[in-house]
């Protein structure tokens, strides 16, 4: 990592971040008869966060948190089923401790249309939610027009996996089922979508379980991009473990910024590129091009581009002020869509909520951004960033902080790998329990 910042110091660091808004309790008040409403739509890493926070800064906040699910299922750490590294059962959160140990109204339903002007949520059951401020965390949906042939239809065939869920343990089947010498496919969008590093962890932990079970096989990733986050390392990791660069590399990856796939044809399980390319496979993982969740693209709050504009500091819409929008379906570039960045940033969405309904002044807003992968269940590697806002509101890296993890022997490698392990049930705790 950059600037000498030890692994352990940062992950301290990091959850110092958390610590620093407990502190920050003191600072407001805990009891107000107005009883401010809060609601928050989506229950992933960014809508939990922000719920559980508002609730430390502000018991008298009447939050109210909409989920569509008992129990949620992280994304973080599904790549590593792959590898038979666990199982979807540790993968799978409740909203239990949110409502308990902090008071947050979980409601098990789902947002079905927002009145932005009346500032109320009406929901599937029927139910109508009035909000004084409205925290909407969505996640993505999918843009299933970009290659013929491959819709949600399509996708209970040839899974995605990109909601961790159902569709992971699908794929992970047709892994296991394929034969010695089959070839899986691994269709990459460009960016920007959720998890940047995802496809190429999965490619990884794929590639490891294929070298004990059926070591003539083969992975093909097809990108849409010229070059992909922590390239180098991911290379380096291949070419130990999977012969990468090699004729018997276990992994190819082949940029197709230039030559984009168009279509699917799945009588013969085949990608079609726009030269006309055919690239066949026994098992097709392709994961579309994305976009905000439908809720906030059909209320108005998502640009040309589908993702929801916002201003950094606070994350109010930039449509709505009362509004914010947090997680994936917001635009916080250059800070990559993670689960590490939602939950940060739902933190400092919380505080800046808690300042305006008191009419306080609003702190300072920065982020964090961490992200390991795996590349063998004993080689880790890993991304870290630290971002701060300027006047104009234009988010920026701050300089010197964060970095790549420096491949140097064994030993670091392994300690990678375990630091993946610790982030993540780390950022679990923060956010669920």
């Amino acid at each position: 990592m950059a600037s000498g910042l030890s692994r352990r110091r940062f992950l301290k660091n990091c959850a110092g971040f958390g610590t620093g808004l407990l502190a920050a309790c003191n600072r407001w008040p805990l009891s107000d008869s107005s009883k401010p409403r809060v609601v928050v739509v989506g229950g992933g890493f960014a809508g939990a966060t922000a719920a559980k926070y508002l609730k430390i800064l502000d018991g008298a906040i009447h939050v109210s948190l909409i989920v569509p699910e008992a129990g949620y299922i992280t994304c973080p750490a599904s790549n590593w089923l792959f590898a038979g590294l666990g199982d979807i059962e540790r993968l799978t959160v409740d909203y239990r401790s949110l409502q308990s140990r902090y008071g947050v109204a979980v409601v098990a339903d789902s947002a079905k249309a927002l009145d932005l002007s009346g500032k109320r949520v009406h929901l599937q059951s029927g139910e109508v939610r009035s909000y004084d401020r409205l925290i909407l965390a969505p996640g993505i949906d999918f843009r299933w027009d970009r290659i013929a042939g491959y819709d949600a239809a399509a996708a209970e065939h040839f899974p995605h996996a990109w909601r961790a869920g159902p569709q992971t343990l699908m794929l992970l089947r047709q892994l296991q089922a394929m034969p010695d010498g089959g070839v899986v496919l691994i269709a990459v969008p460009a960016d920007p979508y959720r998890c940047p590093p995802g496809p190429y962890e999965r490619a990884s932990m794929m590639a490891y379980w294929l070298k004990q079970h059926k070591p003539r096989a083969k992975i093909l990733i097809l990108d849409a991009k010229r070059s992909f986050s922590k390239q180098a390392l991911f290379e380096a990791g291949w070419a130990k473990h999977y012969g990468y660069g090699t004729p018997q590399s276990l992994i190819e990856w082949h940029s197709l910024a230039d030559n984009p796939l168009l279509e699917l044809h799945a009588d013969s399980k085949t990608l079609v590129s726009e030269f006309g390319d055919r690239f066949s496979g026994d098992v097709l993982n392709i994961i579309p091009p994305q976009t905000a969740g439908s809720i906030v693209r059909q209320s108005g709050l998502a640009d040309a581009g589908g993702w929801c504009p916002v201003r950094p500091a606070t994350a109010q819409s930039r449509f709505d002020d009362f509004v914010h929008v947090i997680g994936d379906a917001a635009n916080y570039a250059p800070i990559p869509k993670s689960a590490f960045a939602a939950n940060s940033a739902a933190k400092a969405c919380a505080m800046a909520v808690v300042s305006l309904l008191r009419e306080q002044p609003l702190p300072e807003a920065h982020w964090l951004n961490t992200c390991y992968s795996l590349v063998a269940p004993e080689h880790g590697i890993s991304v870290a960033g630290v971002y701060k806002a300027d006047s104009g509101g234009t988010i920026s890296p701050v300089a010197g902080a964060g970095g790549v993890s420096v491949a140097k022997d064994a030993e670091a490698e392994r300690a990678e790998a375990e630091y993946a392990q610790i982030v993540y049930r780390n950022l679990v705790a923060d956010s669920f329990v």
